[in-house]
């Protein structure tokens, strides 16, 4: 059966606390769906406890990633891979709530094409996290909401869900770090398509370290969140216009 929702989920040497994220996801989603967890290398810790658990659940399994190393490309790999119509992606820290998958994926179906987990609406919220980092995605995503109206308050958190013909329509530009939020949601502003969110409560990862880079990333994050503010484009011209902005 083909499953409605592809879960695409980044991971880096994780180890055995991966067996846990996967079940935790999978005993809340109740969609028919698939779980792709991506490692960039072979010797990567999570790889082996992931196989070890799809022989138990076959709606789990692992990728390599063959395009680069890094979150950017891991999340791309997954997206190519995915059988479903909508794609999430979701951190393998256990920092998102996985109960929400479904509900992002019917706001979907429903005909956005973006669905974000929201921290920043009112009923969402960030638990723990470094002070600069969570200030910083509270500016940017507010000030795209109120100023570019992107359709959603949170446009850098990660978990979200996606149609997967607009992501190939318009492509994936990121290549380094976990920016391939902000950018899906810059490109559907820029065509205009509809965007939506839920809240959401985002918790601390408990064990392990993040790798979120911040310094090296944010100029990264702004030149998306500068795309966001362009003038409408058709849909086919939205990769091209990102291509330009990219050699610019």
């Amino acid at each position: 059966m083909k499953p409605r929702v592809s879960i695409v989920v980044p991971a880096y040497n994780e180890g055995a606390a991966i067996e846990e994220f996967l079940s935790r996801v999978l005993e809340a989603v109740e969609l028919p769906c698939e779980l792709l967890v991506v490692v960039d290398t072979p010797e990567d810790t999570t790889l082996p406890y992931v196989e070890k658990y799809a022989r138990g659940d076959a709606r789990a399994r692992a990728l390599l990633n063959k395009l680069g190393p890094g979150p950017a490309h891991a999340i791309r790999s997954g997206i190519a891979e995915a059988l479903a119509d909508v794609v999430v992606v979701t951190m393998a820290d256990g920092s998102d709530d996985p109960r929400q998958v479904d509900q992002l994926v019917r706001l979907v179906e429903r005909g956005v094409v973006v669905a974000a987990a929201s921290r920043y609406s009112r009923g969402g919220q960030q638990v723990g996290g470094p002070f600069l980092k969570g200030s910083l995605s509270r500016l940017a995503g507010l000030s795209l909401a109120m100023f570019a109206r992107v359709g959603t308050r949170d446009a850098t958190n990660s978990f979200k869900a996606y149609d997967a013909a607009f992501i190939r329509a318009v492509g994936i530009d990121s290549d380094a770090g976990f920016e391939i939020g902000i950018e899906l949601v810059a490109k559907a502003r820029r065509a205009r398509l509809p965007v939506a969110e839920l809240p959401t409560i985002w918790l601390e990862r408990d064990q392990g370290m993040s790798n979120f880079k911040l310094a090296s990333w944010i100029p990264r994050y702004v030149r998306w969140w500068t795309f966001a503010f362009g003038p409408r484009l058709p849909l086919e011209d939205v990769r091209k216009a990102a291509n330009r902005g990219r050699k610019s």
